[in-house]
């Protein structure tokens, strides 16, 4: 008998057979292709192995979000926190009808916001804080660092004096560190965390205590929690301004993620820092700093807010200045020697101005009378009804016979000036006072235009000149109160 010994394969001879397999496949399944449309049995195996395995997808999206985002409102957007768990809401509901049913709010809010929102959005990821909280100031003072309220709150934060003095924001006659970009920026952040920490890690809660205060939101938990009541933000028992107060901000981010879905216009902010920070060593007249560095002075002073007086007097040695400007002001003062400096100074008379218009107001009594009403007494007093009412608190114009008013004696003598813009008055108490400035009309001015200039309100002026028609002459002269 003859037997055939099989010697077992070795790993050549397993790579050779492979590789003719592999070369002969493709001729056999081509010729399978061309001789019948039916196919065999292994290449059914083949194809349904196939469309099992599929390639691994490519996002598009996922690419994307590597790139820097060349528009401030896109990185808004990737930073967004709040939106996960809030369903739908009413109360977000309405607040969003609002502001879709009054686009020019946002608008012209992100019109003056685009000076700040790419300086808050930095030091909002620095902390790795929800970049919905950039939308803040658009609630509090619809990004207008100029914004006073009835309770004192000022700047884009709106910080009481209490709150403001307690994180460090130092309020004198020329500064008021509410009203600073990056210190009030930097105070609110702070606040801001103190009370997620506070709460928890609840940022509903956070931002319900940064309206009404720590106090009023812890008593509303303990209400509830006594009562056997949830204790989150939407069941507490809150003042209304606080019920409406996160709902603004939800809706709000939510026009900002889908501005198209809403018909809103939101103007691309660039995704660069509008400002640079040049140091400054001494006393300076803005408006001779914007001057030597072709700045325009209203924007300097936007930038720089919270030098009241204009004047670099009692506030940080720097200067936020445009990006595009930072480089040529800060060359130019490097080279200026100690005389050239001398001259960015604000002149003595000018300070000399400002420490009379600071005198204090004199202050007085008047017993209201049977048949007194606010307009007689404002009318006899020589005085604004808006004055009685805010130097003595009221609301209304309710009186009660013998009752005691507080008047304030707000004349002043004039101060006689060389420029267009000259001290005349000061109205109001403590913070609230206010210097009076005689302003004479130039070409092309318009009531728009002065009011631009001051930061205040056209009607504002138009109340302050109640003879002054719609169309300006040059030469003309309008009264306008500033914030001391």
């Amino acid at each position: 008998m003859s037997s055939t010994i099989r010697k077992p394969f070795t790993s050549d001879a397993l790579t050779r057979l492979a590789q003719a397999v592999a070369l002969a496949l493709p001729v056999v399944l081509a010729g399978c292709q061309s001789t019948s449309q039916v196919p065999d049995a292994e290449s059914v195996r083949l194809h349904s192995l196939n469309t099992r395995i599929k390639p691994k997808p490519i996002f598009p999206a996922a690419q994307q979000a590597q790139q820097a985002p060349q528009d401030v409102w896109e990185r808004m957007r990737q930073g967004f926190q709040l939106q996960d768990g809030v369903a739908v809401n009413p109360r977000v509901e309405q607040q969003r009808l609002w502001f879709v049913s009054n686009p020019s709010f946002l608008e012209n809010a992100s019109g003056r916001g685009s000076l700040y929102m790419h300086y808050i959005v930095e030091r909002l990821e620095e902390r790795n804080m929800p970049l919905e909280l950039a939308l803040l100031p658009v609630i509090e003072s619809a990004y207008n660092p100029m914004a006073y309220s009835r309770s004192d709150a000022s700047g884009l934060w709106q910080f009481i004096p209490s709150t403001g003095r307690y994180f460090n924001l130092r309020q004198t006659r020329f500064y008021d560190g509410r009203r600073d970009v990056t210190a009030s920026t930097a105070a609110a952040l702070d606040y801001l965390s103190r009370l997620h920490d506070m709460f928890n890690g609840d940022w509903l809660l956070a931002l319900a205590a940064y309206n009404a205060g720590e106090g009023t939101v812890s008593r509303a938990i303990e209400r509830n929690e006594k009562l056997g009541l949830p204790t989150d933000y939407w069941n507490l028992p809150l003042p209304q301004e606080t019920k409406d107060y996160v709902p603004k901000l939800l809706a709000l981010s939510e026009l900002v993620m889908s501005p198209e879905a809403y018909g809103v216009n939101l103007n691309p902010i660039a995704n660069q820092p509008y400002f640079e920070v040049v140091e400054v060593n001494q006393q300076m007249d803005l408006g001779r700093v914007a001057a030597l560095a072709n700045i325009d002075e209203d924007e300097l002073f936007q930038l720089n807010p919270a030098l009241k007086q204009r004047m670099t007097v009692d506030g940080p040695q720097h200067l936020l200045v445009p990006t595009a400007k930072a480089h040529m002001l800060t060359e130019s003062l490097a080279k200026m020697g100690p005389e050239e400096l001398l001259s960015l100074a604000p002149t003595r008379q000018v300070m000399a101005d400002i420490a009379r218009a600071d005198l204090p107001a004199r202050r007085r009594a008047y017993k209201v009378k049977r048949g007194d009403n606010l307009s007689l007494i404002a009318k006899a007093n020589k005085v604004d009804v808006r004055d009685l009412q805010r130097w003595n608190k009221l609301s209304g114009m309710h009186l009660k016979v013998g009752q005691t008013l507080v008047m304030q004696d707000n004349t002043r003598a004039v101060t006689k000036g060389r420029g267009k813009t000259t001290a005349v008055a000061s109205a109001g108490t403590g913070k609230n006072r206010q210097v009076a400035t005689r302003y004479k009309i130039r070409k092309g001015d318009s009531l728009y235009v002065v009011a631009q200039r001051f930061n205040v309100e056209v009607n504002h002026l138009k109340r302050w000149n109640p003879n002054t028609a719609r169309a300006l002459k040059p030469g003309q002269t309008l009264v306008v109160y500033r914030d001391r």
